[in-house]
């Protein structure tokens, strides 16, 4: 069994990046286990903010480690949130605060013209001074609704609609979100990317 540390403390990421592998032979170990302190994601790219996060993991455990940084883009606010998503409506925002900050910036854009991607951004290093990592990426289609529907998920899944299922990502069964989401498309990458380097 391959352990990896997974340097988030999003226990809502953990239990969903677990999922995505289980049956695999890697165990992704979240990184309040080896108490590992939060790092300042100073980067301006999903890609830099990924790095900085696995980078740290790998220094304080000296083991390899997963970071993922995600967001959500949304058209008509030139791509805010961005790498601010989980905390757009300030530091210490939580779910609902940044949620009602979203609807309250597009409360004058139509339904029509709310369209929006998830992207997540997976970095895999296998020690801190990694020169080539692997870096994996996916992006989930959809539109911002009016209202919050559904109570799965975490994040801004409730108000992100997929036109294609009828359904917001919050409605989602978790083994069908795992497969298409963002963060699926870009662990399965990296699973591919990691069976690829035996």
């Amino acid at each position: 069994m391959h352990r990896i540390v997974l340097a988030s403390n999003n226990p809502g990421k953990a239990l969903e990046m677990q999922a995505l592998l289980r049956g695999m032979s890697i165990e992704l170990v979240p990184q309040p286990l080896y108490c590992v302190p939060s790092v300042v994601e100073t980067g301006l790219t999903f890609v830099e903010n990924a790095l900085i996060k696995a980078r740290h993991a790998c220094e304080h455990t000296g083991r390899a480690a997963i970071a993922d940084d995600s967001g959500l883009e949304v058209e008509a606010l030139a791509g805010e949130p961005g790498i601010y998503s989980a905390r757009y409506a300030g530091e210490d925002a939580d779910d609902t605060a940044n949620n009602r900050r979203l609807l309250d910036e597009l409360i004058d854009t139509p339904v029509s013209e709310r369209k929006a991607r998830f992207i997540c951004i997976i970095a895999y290093l296998r020690h801190s001074r990694d020169p080539d990592p692997l870096i994996c990426r996916g992006t989930w289609e959809g539109q911002i609704i009016e209202h919050p529907r559904g109570t799965n998920g975490f994040g801004y899944d409730p108000l992100f609609y997929l036109p294609e299922l009828e359904c917001t990502a919050a409605e989602l069964e978790a083994q069908t979100k795992n497969r298409i989401s963002h963060r699926g498309q870009a662990l399965q990458a990296l699973l591919e990317a990691l069976q690829r380097e035996g």
